[in-house]
């Protein structure tokens, strides 16, 4: 098993309230091809879709699994995005579902939302403004030997789980559903750091979509980014490699699609991909 820094880091309590979804002055979305478009998109508590499920083949725009957190006052919210990482248990502490228990699935940019996966039978004793916690666990995790790989968003637990292992050449082998050229990329490209947030795989390109298996794209899919450089904000480069997870739904915007949390990061192909159609965090955290 690769050795890690994990007995150092610090677990911290960060709180949020599940966000009701919002809407602009005009109701339509223009989708990529000028259509208007009302959807279902962003926050809440999403009943029928959760990790696991297809992201693709569903009738809303960024549409998040599970429930949708977030706080008002701006500083708490970025301590809240940027110190959850996927994997972290999470737990209602007020209203009708107090006490269930659940875990981060993601954390999705510009509208600032984590997102938890809870039990559909928790789900249906939630409601607007109930309080999660979340124990942040996993920022500063480190890969002892690896110095040059950047751990991000990613909970010990859920880490060792994963199944990554060395191979003989010291490169780290990681099991993905598929890998995504650079070129593909699209909305959060140029964020200062990737340890917040997510950015998107556009899927404008039909023939694109279905030759890389975008289409077929789960919610909690573990994917490889080709020539993606995450380790200091979201850039091209070329031998770069980034792993993530699929975060929210595909969305009908240009320069949009499937969102992606980045998990690690290399400016090298020292990480490679290893094709495994079952590579989901819904499998390793046994939600059925």
């Amino acid at each position: 098993m690769l050795k890690t820094n994990r007995d150092k880091l610090v677990i911290q309590s960060v709180q949020g309230k599940i966000h009701s979804p919002i809407m602009g002055p005009s109701p339509y979305r223009i989708s990529g091809d000028g259509r208007p478009m009302i959807l279902h998109a962003t926050g809440g508590i999403t009943y029928n879709f959760q990790i696991g499920d297809c992201c693709m083949d569903l009738v809303g725009d960024h549409v998040e699994p599970g429930v949708s957190i977030r706080n008002e006052e701006v500083a708490e919210n970025r301590a809240l995005m940027v110190l959850s990482c996927v994997g972290n248990e999470a737990k209602v502490i007020s209203g009708d579902a107090k006490g269930a228990r659940g875990f981060v699935t993601g954390m999705h940019g510009g509208i600032e939302h984590v997102m938890i996966y809870f039990p559909q039978e928790d789900l249906e004793k939630m409601a607007i403004n109930d309080n999660i916690l979340i124990k942040a666990h996993g920022q500063g995790l480190a890969i002892e030997g690896h110095d040059d790989i950047v751990v991000m968003n990613l909970d010990p637990n859920l880490f060792e789980k994963i199944g990554i292992k060395e191979n003989e050449n010291g490169e780290l082998e990681v099991p993905v559903v598929t890998e995504i050229p650079a070129h593909l990329m699209g909305s959060g490209i140029g964020s200062a750091t990737s340890f917040s947030g997510d950015y998107d795989i556009t899927t404008g390109d039909e023939k694109a979509v279905k030759e890389y298996g975008i289409d077929k794209l789960k919610f909690g899919d573990i994917v490889l980014l080709k020539d993606c450089d995450n380790t200091y904000g979201r850039q091209y480069l070329e031998g770069a490699v980034t792993i993530g997870v699929v975060v929210h739904s595909n969305c009908i915007l240009a320069g949009h699609g499937p969102g992606v949390t980045g998990l690690l990061s290399c400016k090298t192909s020292k990480i490679k991909g290893i094709k495994t159609e079952d590579a989901n965090i819904a499998n390793y955290l046994g939600v059925k």
